[in-house]
């Protein structure tokens, strides 16, 4: 009997390659011809056949003034640790980011926070912003090796994983910011499945936890412990291993980013030929390429035809379009 292919859009947890799924499944009753399974691996097990050999927790950073350049939850989050101004005006629609000529930096600022695609309304910064020096702090939890970045002044990468909503653990990801003092990414989104949140960060900005965070939270911490003062989830590390190692055998974020231009922009070109009938609401020059906002019927969507292309699409195999959800980094061009 044919297997039935369905098309998951869900922005997270979304789609792994096809052949990590299936390493995955052949090493879950047996990892490598040792006898154990993956899931059964110790702490030390993974640290050892890991490539990365440098294990550390996140802790908030010690800095109480801060830019945003986002507004809402995270902004909310982060007034219960310190000052917090967002460094644009006003908007009315998030269906652009604001010139940067109408900015109002503090000079005085600890630290500069932006998320780098912002999935409920698909917008997405296709530049790095200025701080005027102080440290750049981004969300990049739904593009995260989408595209290449150039981190080469970071000095310590650490990959860190969520478990139970509280505990994060870490893993070096990279040595060696210009600009960023700190990257953190959802690895659900793009490298893996839920649990692991990949982490680059600035070895000067590591020893200077709030008094208020608690003690797995902490890089320094965790640094010295060598990652090991709580159990790691190791079956979500084993897992983006896998996906890290299908990245860089299709050619790394470069390819990637090749994949996202090509993919994102058959549904824009559909949307822009449509007459109207399908409408984003998003700028032109910020549009994601992760995840494609549209409205049909109209500007302000029909709802009964919506319902509709729901309905079709799901008899069709292609599930969670509904709201931001749609994202489409997880398929190949002949799917879309």
């Amino acid at each position: 009997m044919e297997k039935k292919r369905t098309l998951n859009f869900g922005a997270g947890p979304a789609k792994l390659p096809q052949s990590v799924l299936l390493q995955a499944q052949k090493e879950l009753l047996d990892y490598s011809g040792i006898g154990i399974s993956v899931l059964g691996w110790g702490v030390r097990t993974v640290q050892r056949r890991s490539s990365q050999p440098d294990w550390a927790q996140r802790g908030p950073m010690r800095r109480l003034h801060r830019d945003r350049h986002v507004v809402g939850q995270a902004a909310k989050e982060a007034e219960k640790y310190g000052k917090v101004r967002v460094v644009h005006p006003k908007m009315d629609s998030y269906t652009k980011i604001p010139e940067p000529s109408s900015w109002t930096l503090n000079p005085s600022a600890s630290y500069v926070y932006y998320c780098c695609n912002e999935t409920v309304h698909g917008v997405e910064y296709n530049f790095t912003p200025e701080t005027n020096g102080a440290v750049l702090v981004s969300d990049m939890s739904s593009n995260f090796l989408s595209r290449p970045v150039d981190v080469s002044k970071v000095r310590r990468g650490l990959l860190r994983s969520l478990r139970d909503g509280a505990a994060y653990s870490s893993l070096n990801l990279c040595a060696g910011v210009v600009q960023f003092g700190l990257i953190f990414a959802g690895a659900q989104k793009n490298v893996g499945c839920a649990g692991v949140t990949v982490v680059i960060v600035r070895e000067d900005l590591i020893g200077h936890a709030l008094k208020e965070c608690p003690i797995v939270l902490d890089y320094k911490v965790q640094v010295e412990m060598n990652s090991l003062y709580n159990t790691p989830p190791c079956f979500s590390i084993y897992i983006m291993s896998l996906v890290l190692e299908w990245i860089k055998n299709n050619g790394g974020s470069a390819a990637m980013e090749t994949l996202n231009k090509q993919k994102s922009s058959i549904i824009y070109d559909i949307i822009n030929a449509s007459n109207g009938f399908y409408v984003c609401p998003v700028d032109s020059a910020c549009r994601s390429r992760m995840n494609v906002p549209f409205r049909v019927g109209k500007k302000e969507g029909d709802e009964a035809l919506e319902k509709k292309f729901l309905e079709g699409a799901s008899k069709r195999g292609m599930i969670s379009l509904k709201g931001h959800r749609s994202v489409l980094l997880k398929y190949n061009p002949s799917d879309v």
